[in-house]
């Protein structure tokens, strides 16, 4: 049986494709599958993956036009069969040849709906830097959490990491959640990651750095901000009060909001008086704050 589907959404990755592919094939744990969506590359990211798939049966491969992370994602679940998931962004690589062995005990060993763990950064000329605390610096490991508390430790020690890359999912917790990707956005795993967290009872986490996230120009990490940033979150903090009205979700919105704003005096200022007016119409200026507000409309 596949214990751990490997999902990879794909878009002109080609450059580091390779060693994405070499780090996950040459994991100790050999029960996996690697689900590759090529999410309409124009690059020859289509001819690493066929070859790739040549050379290791392992790997299952679908083609889409260009719809997003969100949709690539959501089409490799329909088609993963692994007692676990694990999203590993194309650019990635993972920091040595048990991660996924280790998680996947781990994970068996306390029961759990989703653990998390650390990471270290890549930049394109391969040189590692770190940037903020890790995620599991103010958790314990080998005890459970349940979502709602966990978020509020994360919150009140300005730690919480929203990105599924970080994540190893049970399977079957996600299957009885329904839970899928909002798609056409950006920032989606915000949404993603805060509403399993607040699902779940059985959350463990491991102190130790698994995967090399790499930081590239054309990343969403290292794209400026823009307008659709911006929108993306707006979209974000809606949803989120559509599942609910957990007094975290509003807190969750201040800890957010109120950075995204701020950083948002970036976005080109024709864009800014429509992005504040839905802000404002959707009864976000309390989440955002005088301060945010005032330093959004600098230039």
């Amino acid at each position: 049986m596949v214990k751990v589907s490997v999902i990879m959404p794909i878009y002109n990755v080609a450059p580091y494709l390779e060693e994405a592919f070499d780090s996950i094939l040459n994991q100790s744990l050999k029960d996996i599958e690697v689900i590759a969506v090529n999410d309409g590359s124009t690059d020859n990211s289509e001819e690493i993956i066929k070859k790739y798939q040549q050379k290791d049966a392992r790997i299952i491969s679908f083609s889409q036009k260009n719809q997003g992370q969100s949709v690539a994602r959501n089409l490799a679940l329909q088609h993963a069969t692994g007692e676990y998931i694990y999203m590993m962004d194309s650019d990635d690589v993972l920091t040595g040849p048990d991660v996924l062995l280790t998680c996947y005990e781990y994970a068996e060993k306390n029961h759990a709906d989703f653990i998390f763990f650390d990471r270290d950064w890549l930049l394109e000329d391969k040189t590692d830097f770190s940037v903020s605390l890790h995620s599991t610096k103010y958790v314990e490991e080998n005890k459970a959490y349940d979502g709602e508390s966990l978020l509020n430790q994360l919150l009140d020690t300005t730690s919480y990491n929203c990105v599924v890359w970080l994540l190893l999912i049970r399977h079957d917790h996600l299957k009885r959640l329904g839970l899928e990707f909002y798609p056409g956005i950006i920032h989606e795993d915000e949404l993603f990651t805060t509403v399993l967290m607040l699902s779940s009872s059985s959350i463990y986490c491991l102190k130790q750095s698994f995967v090399k996230h790499r930081v590239r120009s054309a990343s969403t990490v290292g794209t400026k901000f823009t307008r659709r940033n911006m929108d993306c979150y707006l979209t974000v903090a809606d949803e989120l009060l559509r599942f609910s009205q957990n007094p975290i979700i509003h807190k969750f919105l201040r800890y957010t909001l109120s950075k995204v704003f701020y950083t948002g005096h970036f976005v080109p200022y024709k864009d800014k008086p429509a992005v504040f007016w839905r802000a404002m119409k959707s009864g976000y200026l309390k989440y955002i704050g005088l301060k945010s507000s005032l330093k959004f409309f600098t230039w």
